[in-house]
Protein backbone atom coordinates (compact mmCIF):
# COMPACT_ATOMS: atom_id res chain seq x y z
CA UNK A 1 0.00 0.00 0.00
CA UNK A 2 1.37 3.40 -1.01
CA UNK A 3 2.20 5.73 1.87
CA UNK A 4 -0.13 8.44 0.57
CA UNK A 5 -3.14 6.13 0.24
CA UNK A 6 -5.44 4.56 2.80
CA UNK A 7 -6.78 1.00 2.59
CA UNK A 8 -10.27 0.15 1.38
CA UNK A 9 -12.05 -3.12 0.75
CA UNK A 10 -12.93 -4.26 -2.75
CA UNK A 11 -16.69 -4.04 -2.00
CA UNK A 12 -16.20 -0.40 -0.94
CA UNK A 13 -14.30 0.31 -4.13
CA UNK A 14 -16.95 -1.36 -6.27
CA UNK A 15 -19.70 0.47 -4.39
CA UNK A 16 -18.16 3.79 -5.38
CA UNK A 17 -18.14 2.91 -9.08
CA UNK A 18 -21.66 1.52 -8.89
CA UNK A 19 -22.76 4.88 -7.49
CA UNK A 20 -20.77 6.84 -10.08
CA UNK A 21 -22.25 4.78 -12.91
CA UNK A 22 -25.74 5.48 -11.56
CA UNK A 23 -25.54 9.26 -11.04
CA UNK A 24 -22.41 10.28 -12.96
CA UNK A 25 -23.63 12.79 -15.53
CA UNK A 26 -21.57 15.33 -17.41
CA UNK A 27 -19.49 13.38 -19.92
CA UNK A 28 -16.02 11.80 -19.78
CA UNK A 29 -14.07 14.81 -18.52
CA UNK A 30 -16.54 15.36 -15.68
CA UNK A 31 -16.46 11.67 -14.72
CA UNK A 32 -12.66 11.67 -14.69
CA UNK A 33 -12.79 14.75 -12.49
CA UNK A 34 -15.15 13.05 -10.05
CA UNK A 35 -12.72 10.12 -9.75
CA UNK A 36 -9.83 12.44 -8.98
CA UNK A 37 -11.83 14.39 -6.42
CA UNK A 38 -13.31 11.35 -4.66
CA UNK A 39 -10.63 8.66 -4.94
CA UNK A 40 -7.42 10.72 -4.86
CA UNK A 41 -8.22 13.85 -2.88
CA UNK A 42 -11.05 12.93 -0.50
CA UNK A 43 -10.83 9.19 0.22
CA UNK A 44 -7.17 8.71 -0.79
CA UNK A 45 -7.86 5.19 -2.05
CA UNK A 46 -5.76 5.88 -5.17
CA UNK A 47 -2.39 7.63 -5.34
CA UNK A 48 -1.97 10.68 -7.53
CA UNK A 49 0.69 8.88 -9.57
CA UNK A 50 -1.59 5.91 -10.29
CA UNK A 51 -4.42 8.23 -11.24
CA UNK A 52 -2.25 10.18 -13.68
CA UNK A 53 -0.92 6.94 -15.18
CA UNK A 54 -4.50 5.77 -15.71
CA UNK A 55 -5.49 9.09 -17.24
CA UNK A 56 -2.51 8.95 -19.62
CA UNK A 57 -3.37 5.40 -20.70
CA UNK A 58 -7.01 6.37 -21.23
CA UNK A 59 -5.91 9.25 -23.46
CA UNK A 60 -3.41 7.18 -25.44
CA UNK A 61 -5.27 3.91 -26.01
CA UNK A 62 -8.58 3.57 -27.88
CA UNK A 63 -11.66 3.50 -25.72
CA UNK A 64 -14.02 5.87 -23.88
CA UNK A 65 -11.88 7.82 -21.42
CA UNK A 66 -14.02 7.49 -18.30
CA UNK A 67 -14.63 3.75 -18.63
CA UNK A 68 -10.98 3.07 -19.38
CA UNK A 69 -9.79 5.15 -16.44
CA UNK A 70 -12.21 3.33 -14.12
CA UNK A 71 -10.95 -0.04 -15.33
CA UNK A 72 -7.33 0.98 -14.82
CA UNK A 73 -8.01 2.12 -11.26
CA UNK A 74 -9.71 -1.22 -10.63
CA UNK A 75 -6.59 -2.93 -11.99
CA UNK A 76 -4.42 -0.89 -9.61
CA UNK A 77 -6.49 -1.99 -6.62
CA UNK A 78 -7.05 -5.68 -7.41
CA UNK A 79 -5.44 -6.68 -10.70
CA UNK A 80 -7.48 -8.30 -13.46
CA UNK A 81 -10.30 -9.16 -11.03
CA UNK A 82 -10.51 -5.53 -9.93
CA UNK A 83 -10.59 -4.24 -13.53
CA UNK A 84 -13.30 -6.76 -14.41
CA UNK A 85 -15.56 -6.01 -11.44
CA UNK A 86 -15.11 -2.24 -11.69
CA UNK A 87 -16.03 -2.31 -15.38
CA UNK A 88 -19.23 -4.18 -14.56
CA UNK A 89 -20.09 -1.87 -11.65
CA UNK A 90 -19.49 1.28 -13.71
CA UNK A 91 -21.23 0.19 -16.91
CA UNK A 92 -24.15 -1.91 -15.63
CA UNK A 93 -26.34 0.94 -14.23
CA UNK A 94 -26.40 2.91 -17.48
CA UNK A 95 -26.84 -0.32 -19.46
CA UNK A 96 -29.96 -1.20 -17.46
CA UNK A 97 -31.31 2.34 -17.86
CA UNK A 98 -30.80 2.15 -21.62
CA UNK A 99 -32.61 -1.20 -21.71
CA UNK A 100 -35.58 0.40 -19.99
CA UNK A 101 -35.59 3.39 -22.35
CA UNK A 102 -35.25 1.04 -25.33
CA UNK A 103 -38.29 -0.96 -24.23
CA UNK A 104 -40.34 2.22 -23.84
CA UNK A 105 -39.14 3.49 -27.20
CA UNK A 106 -40.09 0.30 -29.02
CA UNK A 107 -43.45 0.06 -27.23
CA UNK A 108 -44.48 3.72 -27.56
CA UNK A 109 -42.23 5.01 -30.36
CA UNK A 110 -45.10 5.24 -32.77
CA UNK A 111 -47.14 7.52 -30.52
CA UNK A 112 -47.18 11.26 -31.27
CA UNK A 113 -45.88 12.26 -27.82
CA UNK A 114 -42.79 10.07 -28.18
CA UNK A 115 -42.10 11.50 -31.63
CA UNK A 116 -42.50 14.99 -30.20
CA UNK A 117 -39.98 14.29 -27.44
CA UNK A 118 -37.30 13.23 -29.88
CA UNK A 119 -38.18 16.06 -32.26
CA UNK A 120 -36.78 18.44 -29.65
CA UNK A 121 -34.12 16.14 -28.20
CA UNK A 122 -32.55 15.38 -31.58
CA UNK A 123 -32.01 19.08 -32.24
CA UNK A 124 -30.46 19.60 -28.81
CA UNK A 125 -28.07 16.72 -29.44
CA UNK A 126 -26.65 18.61 -32.44
CA UNK A 127 -25.77 21.54 -30.18
CA UNK A 128 -24.11 19.17 -27.70
CA UNK A 129 -22.04 17.43 -30.39
CA UNK A 130 -20.93 20.77 -31.90
CA UNK A 131 -19.80 21.92 -28.45
CA UNK A 132 -17.92 18.66 -27.88
CA UNK A 133 -16.18 18.97 -31.26
CA UNK A 134 -15.15 22.56 -30.46
CA UNK A 135 -13.71 21.55 -27.09
CA UNK A 136 -11.76 18.69 -28.68
CA UNK A 137 -10.36 21.03 -31.33
CA UNK A 138 -9.04 23.38 -28.63
CA UNK A 139 -7.66 20.48 -26.59
CA UNK A 140 -5.99 18.41 -29.31
CA UNK A 141 -4.95 20.51 -32.32
CA UNK A 142 -3.25 23.62 -30.97
CA UNK A 143 -1.29 25.41 -33.73
CA UNK A 144 0.04 22.28 -35.38
CA UNK A 145 -0.67 22.68 -39.11
CA UNK A 146 -0.39 18.97 -39.84
CA UNK A 147 -2.94 18.11 -37.16
CA UNK A 148 -5.24 20.75 -38.64
CA UNK A 149 -4.71 19.19 -42.06
CA UNK A 150 -5.67 15.74 -40.76
CA UNK A 151 -8.67 17.28 -39.02
CA UNK A 152 -9.81 18.98 -42.23
CA UNK A 153 -9.40 15.83 -44.36
CA UNK A 154 -11.46 13.71 -41.96
CA UNK A 155 -14.13 16.38 -41.50
CA UNK A 156 -14.60 16.75 -45.25
CA UNK A 157 -14.44 13.00 -45.91
CA UNK A 158 -17.05 12.28 -43.24
CA UNK A 159 -19.36 15.06 -44.41
CA UNK A 160 -19.17 13.93 -48.06
CA UNK A 161 -19.19 10.15 -47.74
CA UNK A 162 -21.44 10.13 -44.65
CA UNK A 163 -19.50 7.14 -43.36
CA UNK A 164 -16.26 6.30 -41.58
CA UNK A 165 -13.76 3.45 -41.58
CA UNK A 166 -10.90 2.37 -39.37
CA UNK A 167 -8.25 2.82 -42.08
CA UNK A 168 -8.73 6.57 -42.08
CA UNK A 169 -7.93 6.74 -38.37
CA UNK A 170 -4.95 4.42 -38.62
CA UNK A 171 -3.71 6.27 -41.71
CA UNK A 172 -3.89 9.57 -39.85
CA UNK A 173 -1.83 8.14 -37.01
CA UNK A 174 0.74 6.82 -39.48
CA UNK A 175 0.96 10.18 -41.28
CA UNK A 176 1.64 12.07 -38.05
CA UNK A 177 4.06 9.43 -36.82
CA UNK A 178 6.03 9.70 -40.09
CA UNK A 179 5.94 13.50 -39.85
CA UNK A 180 7.59 13.48 -36.43
CA UNK A 181 10.19 10.86 -37.37
CA UNK A 182 11.86 12.67 -40.28
CA UNK A 183 13.46 16.15 -40.47
CA UNK A 184 11.24 17.43 -43.31
CA UNK A 185 7.69 17.48 -42.03
CA UNK A 186 4.79 17.01 -44.46
CA UNK A 187 2.39 19.89 -44.94
CA UNK A 188 -1.35 19.78 -44.43
CA UNK A 189 -1.68 19.18 -48.17
CA UNK A 190 0.61 16.17 -47.89
CA UNK A 191 -1.66 14.79 -45.18
CA UNK A 192 -4.58 14.95 -47.59
CA UNK A 193 -2.61 13.12 -50.27
CA UNK A 194 -1.39 10.49 -47.83
CA UNK A 195 -4.88 9.80 -46.55
CA UNK A 196 -6.51 9.82 -49.97
CA UNK A 197 -6.06 6.06 -50.64
CA UNK A 198 -8.20 5.31 -47.58
CA UNK A 199 -11.04 7.66 -48.51
CA UNK A 200 -14.27 7.05 -50.35
CA UNK A 201 -15.76 3.82 -48.98
CA UNK A 202 -19.34 5.02 -48.72
CA UNK A 203 -21.55 1.96 -48.52
CA UNK A 204 -24.91 1.24 -50.05
CA UNK A 205 -27.25 -1.65 -50.66
CA UNK A 206 -29.88 -3.70 -48.85
CA UNK A 207 -30.04 -4.39 -45.14
CA UNK A 208 -27.50 -6.97 -44.00
CA UNK A 209 -28.71 -9.73 -41.64
CA UNK A 210 -28.00 -8.80 -38.01
CA UNK A 211 -26.43 -12.10 -36.98
CA UNK A 212 -24.90 -12.44 -33.54
CA UNK A 213 -21.40 -12.70 -35.01
CA UNK A 214 -21.88 -9.62 -37.18
CA UNK A 215 -23.27 -7.57 -34.30
CA UNK A 216 -20.46 -8.56 -31.95
CA UNK A 217 -17.78 -8.03 -34.60
CA UNK A 218 -19.02 -4.63 -35.73
CA UNK A 219 -19.33 -3.20 -32.23
CA UNK A 220 -15.95 -4.63 -31.20
CA UNK A 221 -14.38 -2.84 -34.17
CA UNK A 222 -16.23 0.33 -33.17
CA UNK A 223 -14.99 0.08 -29.58
CA UNK A 224 -11.42 -0.19 -30.82
CA UNK A 225 -11.75 3.11 -32.71
CA UNK A 226 -13.03 5.44 -29.97
CA UNK A 227 -10.20 7.99 -29.76
CA UNK A 228 -10.40 11.46 -28.25
CA UNK A 229 -13.95 11.28 -26.88
CA UNK A 230 -16.82 8.88 -26.51
CA UNK A 231 -18.57 10.92 -29.20
CA UNK A 232 -15.89 9.78 -31.67
CA UNK A 233 -17.90 6.58 -32.02
CA UNK A 234 -20.87 8.49 -33.50
CA UNK A 235 -19.59 8.89 -37.10
CA UNK A 236 -18.21 5.34 -37.07
CA UNK A 237 -21.56 3.92 -35.93
CA UNK A 238 -23.49 6.07 -38.40
CA UNK A 239 -21.44 4.78 -41.33
CA UNK A 240 -22.00 1.15 -40.35
CA UNK A 241 -25.44 1.10 -38.76
CA UNK A 242 -27.24 3.43 -41.17
CA UNK A 243 -25.22 3.47 -44.39
CA UNK A 244 -23.60 0.04 -44.64
CA UNK A 245 -25.88 -2.42 -42.85
CA UNK A 246 -29.10 -0.36 -42.87
CA UNK A 247 -30.10 -1.67 -39.46
CA UNK A 248 -31.57 1.67 -38.35
CA UNK A 249 -33.12 4.67 -40.06
CA UNK A 250 -31.42 8.04 -39.71
CA UNK A 251 -34.16 9.17 -37.33
CA UNK A 252 -33.66 6.13 -35.10
CA UNK A 253 -29.91 6.72 -35.07
CA UNK A 254 -30.37 10.31 -33.92
CA UNK A 255 -32.66 9.04 -31.17
CA UNK A 256 -29.91 6.58 -30.14
CA UNK A 257 -27.41 9.42 -29.75
CA UNK A 258 -29.99 11.33 -27.72
CA UNK A 259 -30.40 8.37 -25.35
CA UNK A 260 -26.65 8.45 -24.66
CA UNK A 261 -26.99 12.08 -23.60
CA UNK A 262 -29.79 11.53 -21.09
CA UNK A 263 -28.23 8.57 -19.27
CA UNK A 264 -25.27 8.62 -16.87
CA UNK A 265 -22.03 6.78 -17.48
CA UNK A 266 -20.07 6.40 -20.73
CA UNK A 267 -21.50 7.95 -23.91
CA UNK A 268 -20.80 4.79 -25.90
CA UNK A 269 -23.60 3.04 -23.99
CA UNK A 270 -25.75 4.26 -26.90
CA UNK A 271 -24.73 0.99 -28.59
CA UNK A 272 -27.07 -0.88 -26.23
CA UNK A 273 -30.01 1.15 -27.53
CA UNK A 274 -28.95 0.42 -31.12
CA UNK A 275 -28.52 -3.28 -30.38
CA UNK A 276 -31.96 -3.42 -28.75
CA UNK A 277 -33.65 -1.91 -31.79
CA UNK A 278 -31.83 -4.34 -34.07
CA UNK A 279 -32.26 -7.57 -32.09
CA UNK A 280 -33.95 -6.94 -28.74
CA UNK A 281 -32.30 -7.50 -25.34
CA UNK A 282 -29.89 -10.04 -26.80
CA UNK A 283 -28.77 -7.51 -29.40
CA UNK A 284 -28.28 -4.88 -26.69
CA UNK A 285 -26.09 -7.30 -24.72
CA UNK A 286 -24.00 -8.24 -27.75
CA UNK A 287 -23.50 -4.59 -28.67
CA UNK A 288 -22.41 -3.62 -25.15
CA UNK A 289 -20.06 -6.59 -24.80
CA UNK A 290 -18.62 -5.92 -28.23
CA UNK A 291 -17.89 -2.25 -27.70
CA UNK A 292 -16.42 -2.61 -24.20
CA UNK A 293 -14.40 -5.80 -24.72
CA UNK A 294 -11.55 -4.11 -26.64
CA UNK A 295 -11.61 -1.26 -24.13
CA UNK A 296 -11.16 -3.77 -21.31
CA UNK A 297 -8.36 -5.58 -23.14
CA UNK A 298 -6.58 -2.29 -23.88
CA UNK A 299 -6.40 -1.76 -20.11
CA UNK A 300 -5.62 -5.24 -18.78
CA UNK A 301 -3.01 -6.27 -21.34
CA UNK A 302 -0.78 -3.17 -21.63
CA UNK A 303 -1.00 -1.87 -18.05
CA UNK A 304 2.26 -3.49 -16.82
CA UNK A 305 4.09 -2.40 -19.98
CA UNK A 306 2.60 1.09 -19.94
CA UNK A 307 4.32 2.15 -16.73
CA UNK A 308 7.67 1.63 -18.47
CA UNK A 309 6.97 2.85 -22.00
CA UNK A 310 3.85 5.02 -21.83
CA UNK A 311 5.76 8.22 -22.61
CA UNK A 312 7.39 6.88 -25.78
CA UNK A 313 7.41 9.76 -28.33
CA UNK A 314 6.46 7.57 -31.31
CA UNK A 315 3.45 6.17 -29.48
CA UNK A 316 2.34 9.68 -28.52
CA UNK A 317 2.78 10.87 -32.11
CA UNK A 318 0.61 8.08 -33.49
CA UNK A 319 -2.12 8.79 -30.95
CA UNK A 320 -2.04 12.52 -31.71
CA UNK A 321 -2.71 11.80 -35.37
CA UNK A 322 -5.55 9.41 -34.60
CA UNK A 323 -7.09 11.85 -32.12
CA UNK A 324 -6.99 14.66 -34.70
CA UNK A 325 -8.72 12.30 -37.14
CA UNK A 326 -11.40 11.45 -34.57
CA UNK A 327 -11.99 15.14 -33.91
CA UNK A 328 -12.38 15.78 -37.63
CA UNK A 329 -14.81 12.87 -37.93
CA UNK A 330 -16.94 14.33 -35.15
CA UNK A 331 -16.97 17.70 -36.92
CA UNK A 332 -18.01 16.02 -40.18
CA UNK A 333 -20.68 14.06 -38.35
CA UNK A 334 -22.12 17.32 -37.05
CA UNK A 335 -22.83 18.37 -40.63
CA UNK A 336 -24.30 14.98 -41.56
CA UNK A 337 -26.52 14.60 -38.50
CA UNK A 338 -27.70 18.21 -38.45
CA UNK A 339 -29.28 17.73 -41.87
CA UNK A 340 -31.48 15.04 -40.32
CA UNK A 341 -32.24 16.61 -36.94
CA UNK A 342 -32.68 20.27 -37.91
CA UNK A 343 -35.70 20.08 -40.16
CA UNK A 344 -37.34 23.48 -39.60
CA UNK A 345 -36.94 26.80 -37.79
CA UNK A 346 -37.95 25.53 -34.29
CA UNK A 347 -35.40 22.69 -34.34
CA UNK A 348 -32.75 25.12 -35.60
CA UNK A 349 -33.50 27.44 -32.71
CA UNK A 350 -33.35 24.56 -30.20
CA UNK A 351 -29.91 23.52 -31.51
CA UNK A 352 -28.55 27.08 -31.40
CA UNK A 353 -30.00 27.72 -27.94
CA UNK A 354 -28.48 24.48 -26.62
CA UNK A 355 -25.05 25.41 -27.96
CA UNK A 356 -25.29 28.95 -26.56
CA UNK A 357 -26.31 27.72 -23.09
CA UNK A 358 -23.46 25.19 -23.02
CA UNK A 359 -20.92 27.86 -23.95
CA UNK A 360 -22.25 30.63 -21.71
CA UNK A 361 -23.37 28.85 -18.54
CA UNK A 362 -22.16 25.23 -18.91
CA UNK A 363 -25.57 23.87 -17.96
CA UNK A 364 -25.50 20.07 -17.44
CA UNK A 365 -26.46 18.23 -20.61
CA UNK A 366 -29.31 16.16 -19.08
CA UNK A 367 -31.07 19.40 -18.09
CA UNK A 368 -30.75 20.74 -21.63
CA UNK A 369 -32.06 17.46 -23.04
CA UNK A 370 -35.07 17.63 -20.67
CA UNK A 371 -35.78 21.23 -21.71
CA UNK A 372 -35.54 20.28 -25.38
CA UNK A 373 -37.98 17.42 -24.81
CA UNK A 374 -40.50 19.83 -23.29
CA UNK A 375 -39.96 22.21 -26.19
CA UNK A 376 -40.56 19.34 -28.58
CA UNK A 377 -43.86 18.49 -26.89
CA UNK A 378 -44.97 22.12 -27.21
CA UNK A 379 -43.80 22.70 -30.79
CA UNK A 380 -44.21 19.39 -32.58
CA UNK A 381 -47.83 19.91 -33.60
CA UNK A 382 -47.75 23.67 -33.90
Amino acid sequence: MDAETVPCTLPQFLGYFLSLGTVGFGGPIALAGYMQRDLVEKRRWISKEDYLDGLALAQLAPGPLAAQLAMYLGYVRAGVLGATLVSLAFILPSFLMVLGISWLYVKFGGLPWMQALFYGIGAAVIGIIVRAAYKLVKLTLGRDRLLWGIFAVLAIATAITQTENAWLFLGAGAVYLFATAVPSKPTAGTAALALAPWMGQAASGAMAPATAARLLGFFAKAGAMVFGSGLAIVPFLYGGIVKEYHWLTERQFMDAVAVAMITPGPVVITVAFIGYLVRGPWGATLAAVGVFLPVYLFVVIPSPWFKKHGKHPQLNAFVKGVTAAATGAIAGACAVLSRRAIVDLPTGLIAVATLALLIRWKIPEPWLIAAAAVAGLCLFHS
